[in-house]
């Protein structure tokens, strides 16, 4: 559900941005889509929207969730300000790249790193493991941050909106595919231990 809410935004930009040249109109109020322009007032009014939703359903406020609102706000808010797409093009590379930071320096720093933060409270596996999935974690954030600038630079503008449309499932999905396939050996063997003390 919290995954959801996070791509009501994304979904908004998209339709807003499909609509260019459309003239909005409610009672006497009237608007003509511009673009990239309307679809990035859209995804900061959405954006908005979506953390007291967010609150409402869960109770908290994730700082993914934060942190990647600030980033729809500073980018969205320079792109509208300068009347320049690059800097909401950049956006999602900044974001990204800045997760792998995090994620990278998180194995030096401290007894657990984010991953194992995110989710050792319900997978027990071996620390190794965790250092493992952690680095995989890194080089998703760098390919993806990587792959957004590429997209952004080398193909129109109407195909980098649907490409960050409908790259975000499939990224996700591939990304919890790896880290499953790492965690597997480990969880089996946890199983089987489990089953061996048992009889």
């Amino acid at each position: 559900m919290k995954q959801l809410a996070e791509f009501v935004p994304i979904i908004i930009f998209f339709v807003i941005y499909q609509m260019d040249g459309s003239t909005i109109s409610f009672m006497d109020w009237s608007h003509t889509v511009d673009g990239i322009y309307s679809a990035t007032k859209a995804l900061l009014v959405a954006t908005f929207f979506i953390l007291p939703l967010q609150w409402w359903l869960t109770g908290y406020l994730e700082k993914r969730l934060l942190w990647t609102s600030a980033a729809v706000f500073v980018f969205g808010g320079a792109t509208l300000f300068f009347k320049n797409e690059l800097f909401i093009q950049w956006k999602p590379t900044v974001f990204n790249w800045g997760m792998a930071i995090a994620f990278a320096v998180s194995q030096f720093w401290g007894d657990k790193n984010l991953i194992e933060r995110l989710m050792g409270s319900q997978i027990q596996i071996p620390r190794a493991i965790w250092q493992r999935i952690c680095w995989v974690w890194v080089a998703y954030f760098s390919m993806v941050g990587a792959l957004n600038l590429f997209v952004a630079y080398q193909f129109s503008e109407a195909t980098w909106v649907s490409y960050k449309m409908w790259s975000f499932i499939p990224l996700t999905f591939f990304i919890m595919v790896i880290t499953a396939i790492i965690m597997s050996p480990s969880l089996k063997a946890d199983d089987t231990s489990n089953t061996t003390g048992g009889s």
